[in-house]
């Protein structure tokens, strides 16, 4: 099943636009999980269990995992996901933007290693960077158009042929880069 028709059956099923990020910070762990070699799995397995109920996607956030080496939970709280509640799309949130040749390799990662269904990318370096996702058919590409953090502004608002940007970004995409729905 491709990343669209698993997310609206997951809508539907769970009567749910819930999407459960899992962002594990160890410092606000509680004590019992401090020190453990596996406290990322486990924490995030008790969101993902108390959660499953009423979420239609769980949102990995990979910086949280990589900036201590726990690339290993990551792997295994996707496979969990997949296994205990496969009805659960996984969108892997890395907000990857890179050159072509790199991006395929995000995508192999995102999409091999990891098995997400569907990837966050930032678009702000061009299609070239985005068009290593969209190759994979049954996988999302979900593309960053406007963001919530106070920077974002930044630029996100700068006025293109009379449009903010982000505004600009959107159309793009939706418009030009679509290719799958």
């Amino acid at each position: 099943m491709d990343f669209i028709s698993k997310l609206n059956a997951a809508t539907h099923q769970q009567q749910s636009l819930l999407c459960v990020g899992l962002d594990p910070d160890i410092n606000k762990f509680p004590a019992e999980l401090k020190g453990k070699s596996d406290a990322i799995f486990t924490f995030c397995k008790k969101m993902i269990d108390a959660t499953a109920d009423v979420a239609c996607a769980y949102k990995p956030q990979i910086a949280y995992f990589a900036a201590l080496a726990a690339e290993d939970q990551l792997q295994a709280i996707c496979d969990y996901v997949r296994k205990t509640y496969p009805h659960l799309p996984i969108v892997l949130d890395a907000k990857r933007g890179d050159i072509g040749a790199t991006a395929e390799q995000y995508a192999r990662e995102a999409f091999e290693r990891y098995g997400a269904d569907a990837v966050t990318l930032n678009p702000y370096m061009g299609f070239d960077s985005v068009e290593p996702y969209l190759e994979w058919k049954d996988r999302g590409a979900i593309i960053l158009c406007r963001t919530s953090n106070p920077g974002g502004s930044d630029l996100q608002f700068l006025q293109v042929d009379g449009v903010p940007l982000y505004q600009h970004v959107a159309r793009l995409v939706a418009e030009k880069w679509n290719r799958h729905g």
